[in-house]
């Protein structure tokens, strides 16, 4: 299953390109013209939920309690940061494909513990 996922600004955009690569449809922050703004995270959200994507973002608290306000959304993937960008896409490919449906869903991915 592929989803249709906007990246905020805080995505790297090795991520974005492995995501694709995966076979993910991830619209930009950059290439919707919505960069360098300062454009206030429900705006965010508001914004991929009108064009029917899930958020990607590295900015987990703030979009869990925005989930816990408006809950009727496209869907949120939030994740911690990983310097494996490839890794990283790999484990939101599963978590993506083993939800199915991300409507009103929050997926949380997180970096493996090493050590």
């Amino acid at each position: 299953m592929s989803a249709k996922l906007y990246a905020d600004e805080n995505v790297p955009r090795l991520l974005v390109q492995a995501l694709r690569r995966l076979g993910h449809d991830v619209l930009t922050c950059q290439e919707a013209g919505n960069a360098g703004q300062a454009i206030p995270d429900d705006e965010v959200l508001r914004f991929a939920t009108e064009h029917d994507r899930a958020v990607l973002t590295m900015n987990r608290r703030d979009f869990f309690r925005l989930h816990r306000q408006r809950p009727a959304h496209a869907g949120i993937v939030a994740c911690t940061e990983d310097a494996d960008c490839d890794g990283q896409a790999g484990r939101i490919h599963e978590a993506i494909t083993a939800l199915g449906d991300l409507r009103s869903e929050v997926v949380r991915v997180n970096r493996p513990r090493t050590g």
